[in-house]
């Protein structure tokens, strides 16, 4: 049978598509089409935006999908965890000018993040009062132009970070890739799905 999984759009598709290619799943997306088989119709691939692909997972229209342990965080679904890859892992940090400290003399943080819901629960759990501002775009940019002096972003390089002059004051946490699968979809397709796993690991 074909299993159905969702990928997302960006950096950790090239991991995917080596790794798939190792194990005789080739594939691509040609001509910008969003969904593709791979070379061994094991898999019907939809390729997704990163921070969606747990509600197309969740609702079912991809039994599978593979992303990273921030998104899953933010989105609060139901999964099963099947497998960790050792590939695509980052630190979620918070960070800010160059030469500055930490300040937690003060009432409250000001953070900027996409990361709203982990940014709120990580600060509240250490009895730290943080106010988030919400940003989708480029979160670097919130200390540069005095909006906030914090920011709250995933780190792999730190480039970025460097060539805005910032930089890290603190790892919060290390952030993992995972292969995850809709509970409902894994109990009609069990034996499919285990055996896909095993292929891959």
């Amino acid at each position: 049978m074909t299993l159905t999984m969702a990928l997302p759009k960006g950096r950790l598709l090239d991991n995917v598509k080596n790794l798939f290619s190792l194990k005789g799943m080739d594939f691509s997306f040609v001509n910008r089409k969003l969904v593709a088989h791979d070379s061994s119709n094991t898999l019907k691939i939809f390729l997704v935006k990163n921070s969606d692909l747990p509600t197309y997972v969740n609702h079912g229209i991809a039994g599978l999908g593979i992303c990273g342990s921030d998104v899953l965080y933010e989105n609060s679904y139901d999964f099963f965890k099947l497998m960790t890859f050792d590939f695509g892992g980052t630190s979620m940090c918070i960070a800010g000018k160059k030469g500055e400290k930490l300040d937690m003399s003060g009432k409250k943080l000001t953070i900027a993040t996409k990361f709203t819901k982990f940014t709120r629960d990580y600060y509240h759990k250490r009895g730290i009062p943080v106010e988030i501002v919400k940003l989708n775009g480029s979160v670097e940019l919130a200390p540069v132009l005095g909006l906030t002096r914090y920011i709250v972003d995933l780190v792999e390089t730190g480039s970025t970070l460097k060539a805005n002059n910032l930089e890290v004051f603190e790892k919060l946490e290390d952030i993992k890739v995972h292969l995850i699968v809709n509970p409902s979809y894994y109990k009609l397709n069990y034996k499919a799905i285990n055996a896909f796993v095993e292929r891959i690991k």
